[in-house]
């Protein structure tokens, strides 16, 4: 039996195939295409000591997601914080499904001062990606972007001190609540100063490394009244002081490294793609949370099983 024609699917000409590959070929060579430092509009430039690997701009949503899938100088800026971002929301969520019903005494106080710590990691890594990923599309979103990215930082500061204030001044429900809307303030005036227009400049970098530094050194306050009220050992014990500690020395040595753009400084073009300094600020914000939660953790198994709940003073 005769088949229908016209059910039949004409098959592309030779020429048409040959002329559909080119263009696919030129739609790749154009997404790939990088640019150099000195092709770069004004407002794109941030570190003249990255030379190359600039994606051209291109107002497209669509474009910025493709440029995920091919190597450009935000290619690790990206990945560490979008592979960050997930590894936590799976951590949050397998603390939360099979660590917390193991603890009887576990509440929604604990649940809540982790999913604080949990959900300001997810904010800052998802706003720093996704800043990281935008920076090619236009001017104005370039601009709300890296906004929201300072924005992150602050929150994923705040967060942290969070599950530490909690555990570390349980039995003094008062200074924990005063520590706590301190913290939230001075987060509150970090976010405030990040949305002045000036602050996102490559002049302020410096001052901006120092903002978010100081923000992380105002739990000084609180842990050097902890040591005066309790004793090394007691905080240790409480709210993984060491652990708290550590946490808070990467923060601030990635930023220093941010702040003087190091290592690329030191041998312009040689970092572009991998190595620099803002690459390596973002392992250490990644590595600093994962820190932290280690702590956290031990300060909740002391809280749950070392009798850390007992207020004997």
């Amino acid at each position: 039996m005769a088949s229908d024609p016209s059910l039949r699917q004409r098959r592309p000409s030779v020429s048409e195939s040959l002329l559909t590959t080119i263009k696919q070929a030129e739609r790749e060579v154009e997404q790939k295409l990088l640019l150099l430092w000195d092709d770069l509009p004004s407002w794109r430039r941030d570190n003249a000591f990255i030379r190359s690997g600039y994606r051209p701009i291109r107002p497209s949503y669509a474009e910025s997601a493709r440029s995920l899938f091919y190597l450009h100088n935000e290619s690790v800026n990206i990945w560490s914080h979008l592979a960050g971002a997930i590894v936590t929301i799976v951590t949050a969520l397998y603390v939360y499904v099979v660590v917390r019903p193991r603890y009887e005494a576990a509440n929604s106080s604990d649940v809540l001062v982790f999913a604080c710590f949990f959900g300001s990691a997810v904010v800052c890594l998802g706003m720093s990606a996704t800043y990281h990923a935008l920076t090619d599309h236009s001017q104005e979103v370039a601009k709300w972007g890296n906004k929201l990215d300072y924005t992150g930082i602050v929150a994923l500061i705040v967060g942290s001190y969070v599950p530490a204030l909690y555990y570390g001044f349980f039995c003094h429900p008062i200074l924990m609540a005063e520590y706590l809307n301190l913290i939230c303030l001075l987060g509150l005036g970090c976010v405030i100063v990040s949305w002045v227009e000036r602050f996102r400049t490559p002049a302020w970098r410096p001052y901006r490394a120092l903002m978010f530094v100081s923000l992380g050194l105002s739990g000084i306050i609180p842990i050097g009244h902890g040591l005066l009220k309790f004793g090394y050992q007691t905080l240790e014990d409480r709210m993984s002081l060491s652990w708290v500690v550590l946490h808070g020395f990467m923060y601030i040595f990635g930023a220093f490294l941010y702040a003087i753009r190091w290592p690329e400084r030191s041998n312009p073009g040689a970092f572009d793609i991998w190595g620099h300094s803002h690459q390596i600020f973002h392992m250490f914000v990644v590595l600093a949370a994962a820190t932290h939660f280690y702590g956290m953790a031990k300060a909740f198994d002391h809280h749950h099983e070392g009798m850390g709940s007992q207020c004997l003073s």
